[in-house]
């Protein structure tokens, strides 16, 4: 099968395209960068790509809200008619905040801001490795995962919605990755490092192929990136290689 597109879009303030792009292209894929002024001026076009993916990063420096800028320039781009046909979005970090505010998460028909990834409780940056326990079946991203380690790096990572938008969606098995300690137990601070709600890391669209987390898979691709690696007997991928190779085989037979 030939490898699937990824177009994997940068603005200002984005920093992780680079080991997005390593991720993708070790699952199989084939990747091309894509500026945001690239669609808009219609250079670029999502027609080309089976994937997209909005990577971590300060886009616009967070001046007005982690990912909102780039939430309202997306807003001219018709990313739900992309993923009613069936075509993966992935949103890290963020991408997540971007496409949270976007509203195309949690729920896509509505195209409305329903929920906000917003302060951290702390109060401050959190930057450490995190315990993820799966917690759904739907989405097409992480089929075969149970529980994965993987870094966070976030100041405004807490996941927020009022209590309707919560209890939707955890009876739609759309809460994706939740925040556990190393026995898979739901915790509070610092195993939950932003204080989300019901310890939501991730969650997907109503269809299953719209992924947003807080947590970085794509920096976790193999074991050399993994703080104890030299110390622990650990495989060959990372624990975040899933994730990509999920999608690029998903995508191949679209």
């Amino acid at each position: 099968m030939a490898k699937p597109n990824v177009l994997i879009l940068r603005t200002a303030g984005t920093n992780c395209d680079y080991e997005t792009q390593y991720a993708f292209e070790k699952a199989g894929a084939v990747t091309e960068f894509v500026h945001i002024n690239q669609l808009l001026q219609k250079k670029k076009s999502l027609d080309d790509c089976k994937i997209l993916a909005i990577p971590g990063g300060f886009t616009y420096g967070d001046d007005l809200g982690a990912g909102k800028i780039l939430a309202v320039q997306l807003q001219k781009i018709n990313l739900r008619k992309f993923s009613e046909e069936g075509k993966l979005i992935i949103g890290i970090c963020n991408g997540f905040q971007v496409l949270v505010k976007l509203g195309l998460l949690p729920f896509a028909k509505t195209i409305r801001q329903e929920a906000t990834l917003t302060n951290n409780d702390s109060g401050r940056f959190e930057c450490r490795w995190v315990y993820l326990k799966n917690s759904g079946k739907k989405c097409i991203f992480t089929k075969g995962i149970d529980r994965i380690y993987l870094p966070i790096a976030h100041g405004e990572g807490k996941f927020f919605a009022e209590p309707e938008v919560i209890n939707k969606l955890e009876k739609n098995d759309q809460a994706v990755f939740r925040y556990v300690d190393e026995t898979g137990e739901l915790k509070g601070y610092p195993h939950n490092p932003n204080g989300s709600i019901n310890n939501i890391a991730a969650v997907c669209n109503e269809q299953g192929n719209v992924l947003g987390m807080m947590p970085h898979p794509e920096r976790f691709i193999r074991k050399t990136q993994h703080p104890r690696w030299t110390r622990e007997n650990l495989k060959e991928e990372g624990d975040g290689f899933l994730i990509f190779k999920n999608a690029v085989e998903y995508a191949r037979r679209l």
